[in-house]
Formats: C-alpha cells, sequence, structure tokens
C-alpha cells in the first residue's frame, strides 16, 4: 500500500502522538524514509514541538507538578496556591495538567458514589449471606456423610463377624 504526500501529512500529528495502527506507522515510516518534501515536513513539526514544550516546561512548571495534587486538596497555603493559579494560567501545559487532575478526582468521586449507591443491589454478597446463614440451617451434607460412615462402618462389623 502507497500513502500520498497528503495522506501521509494529514496523519502525521496522529503519528507524532502515537495513535496510529502498527501497520499504518510501518506504511508512514517508509514513506518519510523515501521522500524527502514529507521527511523534511515531518522534521520541522518535530522541531516546532520540541520548542513548545521547551517554552512551556520551566522550573515554574516543574513546582506545579510537584504541588498539583496537594493544591487540589486544599494543603497549600494562600501565597502557593496563588503560585499554582498562575502558572496554570500563564502555561498551556500546566492547565492541561490541572484540568486532567481535576476530572480524574471528579471520575473517582462519581465512582465511589455510584457503588455506594450500589451497595445495595450487590447481589454476590447477599447470595453469600445466604449461603452462611444456609449451613447451618441445611445439614443434608453432614447427613450424607454420616449415613455414608454408618454404612461402612456396618459393612465393616459384617466382614469381622464373619472371619471371626
Amino acid at each position: 500500500m502507497q500513502l500520498t504526500c497528503s495522506q501521509v501529512i494529514s496523519l502525521l500529528p496522529f503519528y507524532e502522538e502515537g495513535k496510529l495502527t502498527d501497520k499504518l506507522k510501518y506504511y508512514i515510516d517508509e514513506h518519510l524514509k523515501k521522500c524527502s518534501k514529507c521527511r523534511e515536513i515531518y522534521m520541522r513539526s518535530q522541531k516546532i514541538a520540541n520548542n513548545i514544550l521547551d517554552t512551556y516546561n520551566t522550573k515554574q512548571y516543574e513546582a506545579f507538578k510537584q504541588n498539583i495534587s496537594a493544591y487540589i486538596d486544599s494543603e497549600l497555603d494562600e501565597a502557593e496556591s496563588l503560585r499554582i493559579k498562575k502558572t496554570a494560567i500563564s502555561n498551556p501545559l500546566a492547565r492541561k495538567d490541572l484540568e486532567d487532575m481535576y476530572a480524574f478526582k471528579r471520575m473517582l468521586h462519581n465512582s465511589f458514589e455510584r457503588t455506594k449507591n450500589e451497595w445495595r443491589n450487590d447481589y454476590s454478597r447477599l447470595i453469600i449471606s445466604k449461603l452462611n446463614h444456609s449451613e447451618y440451617k441445611d445439614n443434608s451434607f453432614i447427613k450424607l456423610a454420616a449415613a455414608f460412615a454408618l454404612m461402612i462402618i456396618a459393612i465393616a462389623a459384617g466382614f469381622i463377624t464373619l472371619y471371626f
């Protein structure tokens, strides 16, 4: 399968993010080996992406990443909270991280609430509870085992009386 230059160029963002199938990635790799024009475009986009990351990957961003969890849990003093807010406003990477953390916190909270509300419908717990209570009420296994043991004893007693 041959990809055209326009196809490769339109797929480059997905290629860079690693969101393509292995087969499609292979076809793009092969195209980039052969096509200097597309390879140049790819290398320029890589350079631009690296420059953007370098621009926003600062000491403030590193401090932000270390304190983001404490900020979300309201464990920071006012001055540190203000630094976190300023970093999130001025840095797109920090803003994305903060949005992701809030989304994750909401997801955990919703999951907990759903689980808490569904405990009433936890049929496995109900079944286990009934089984635990029925052990004492229904002794059919014990009765069967005792009858089997009595039969063995009776048979053994019959053999003993025959041979002695």
